[in-house]
């Protein structure tokens, strides 16, 4: 027979682990919450910042669908399309090369209507890499309908440019980068080191300023593009690399403007040639990505700089720039400003210049607002 101070023990054991096992539930339940991808666009995400996708192939460009999903370019040479509806496309003759592969995604203005997307990739040309954009069909969850819209723009392991995006009238404008050969960037003639400017169909509008696709030249990789509320276009850019590195570069984009690269850099000066608005200096390197204007500022990723970048815009004045989320993620390639108003951005840590975490790549939704305190 159990003495009384046995029955004591026993009712206090029972107690303790009804304690222990609330706990456990609790914690489980608190860890599911923390590490599920929030849906979209049905649920915004719970917190000002909050991871929206994960486990990505080196993902680089984000665009929406009027529905509201998302498509997102991994550049070994797949389309992932995050939402309600959950697909994956693979595009062929891709050659994941370096920094080559399945690189920028623009969506037509008028997609509703032709469901046209865009894409920029690297592929093979004999024994050469070239680069060039692609139309697709996108409709009954299939892409069909492969149209060459320019071709033969030269391309390499590395400085291969890629982002594409249409302007407010309706221009498809393409970042191109040197392809390791800086002196191609001041060939008026060569599609190498210049940011494009052409027709949904692939033709050169009438007014360009050189008489082919070449809006702007004198660019070593520029890798962002974006528009601000005043219809004005700025690039980021990438400056020298290896042995020296630093000078990157904000560029207000203006037709015909020669950039400079590679005869000047920083706050050199040359006859005919512009100086960047802002750059990082001869000891800083951004290593600047994708950008997106929202709330009066430009944002950027920052690659080797593992931040997101801002910089205040306000009519002809040009803010300090602000640095947010310093080594929180790693490597930021793309910004995208959501049909929420929110901006997403990716990761680049499994592209084998960062380091991997759990879960990486991904993509991860910011408040912009939320931003100044971090």
């Amino acid at each position: 027979m159990m003495t009384r101070r046995g029955i004591i023990i026993l009712v206090a054991s029972v107690i303790l682990d009804a304690f222990f096992l609330a706990d456990v539930i609790f914690f489980g339940a608190s860890l599911f919450q923390k590490t599920q991808v929030p849906a979209f666009p049905s649920a915004a995400p719970a917190s000002d910042i909050a991871v929206f996708a994960e486990n990505l192939s080196i993902p680089w460009e984000i665009a929406f669908l009027p529905d509201g999903d998302m498509l997102v370019t991994e550049r070994p040479g797949t389309v992932k399309r995050i939402g309600k509806n959950k697909r994956t496309y693979t595009i062929s003759g891709v050659a994941h090369r370096g920094e080559g592969g399945l690189l920028g995604l623009a969506i037509h203005p008028r997609f509703i209507e032709n469901r046209w997307i865009y894409l920029y990739l690297t592929t093979r040309h004999g024994d050469s890499l070239v680069n060039r954009v692609e139309r697709y069909r996108l409709a009954d969850d299939a892409l069909s309908e492969r149209t060459e819209i320019i071709t033969n723009i030269p391309g390499a392991s590395i400085h291969d440019g890629g982002r594409i995006a249409f302007s407010p009238d309706g221009f498809l404008f393409i970042t191109t980068g040197d392809a390791n050969q800086s002196k191609s960037a001041q060939d008026k003639n060569s599609l190498a080191g210049k940011i494009l400017r052409i027709r949904d169909d692939g033709s050169i509008p009438t007014d360009n300023p050189f008489g082919n696709a070449v809006w702007t030249y004198g660019h070593r990789n520029p890798q962002g593009l974006a528009w601000d509320d005043r219809g004005r276009l700025w690039a980021t850019e990438h400056g020298r690399s290896i042995p020296l590195s630093g000078y990157d570069e904000i560029n207000l984009i203006e037709k015909g403007k020669n950039y400079g690269w590679p005869d000047i850099q920083g706050d050199s000066t040359k006859t005919g040639m512009e100086k960047p608005v802002i750059h990082s200096g001869p000891y800083d390197t951004w290593a600047p990505a994708g950008a997106a204007f929202a709330g009066g500022s430009i944002f950027f990723g920052g690659l080797k700089g593992e931040a997101l970048y801002e910089l205040p815009v306000s009519g002809d004045d040009v803010g300090s720039l602000k640095k947010h989320l310093s080594e929180t993620f790693g490597r930021i390639r793309a910004v995208a400003k959501g049909p929420d108003g929110l901006l997403y951005i990716s990761t680049s840590n499994t592209d084998g210049r960062g380091t991997p975490h759990l879960h990486d790549d991904k993509i991860i939704s910011i408040d912009p607002t939320a931003l100044e305190s971090r």
